[in-house]
């Protein structure tokens, strides 16, 4: 298993930044990472995600949506192909540290036999969790 985890402090409360994070029909205007993504939020419904690590190129993918706590964590699986090529965990955790200051924590945790030949596209993933970080954190804090 390989594991890519990033994280951002943002000056503004958790539920703004849970808004932000779960308005998904505005992912296109603000996120230079993940473009869009479509579906339902609840709990075991799939949803359309399109990506677009920095200097490669985008795909689309659809996972299983595992979590969803409302203002505390966003997390859903996917996979490549079949289940056990290349599978992804992603998550994204809120934490509250002070009336109007949250940890954004972005995350994936990889596995599968492929996970080892594909280890240098997760270079430009970790750098599009870092890119889609700011971004949030620039919206978030505009509002």
């Amino acid at each position: 298993m390989k594991k890519i985890e990033t994280e951002i402090l943002i000056k503004a409360t958790v539920d703004q930044v849970w808004a932000v994070l779960t308005d998904f029909e505005s992912y296109s205007t603000w996120n230079p990472f993940i473009r869009s993504i479509r579906g339902e939020q609840s709990v075991g419904e799939i949803l359309e995600v399109q990506i677009q690590p920095p200097g490669g190129k985008g795909m689309t993918f659809r996972p299983e949506i595992l979590k969803l706590d409302r203002q505390q964590e966003f997390r859903w699986k996917g996979k490549l192909l079949v289940k056990g090529v290349f599978d992804g965990e992603h998550y994204f955790i809120l934490e509250k540290l002070g009336e109007d200051e949250t940890r954004f924590i972005h995350g994936e945790n990889f596995s599968g036999f492929l996970v080892g030949l594909l280890s240098g596209m997760l270079s430009k993933t970790k750098e599009g969790f870092s890119l889609m970080n700011e971004a949030i954190k620039t919206r978030c804090e505009q509002l």
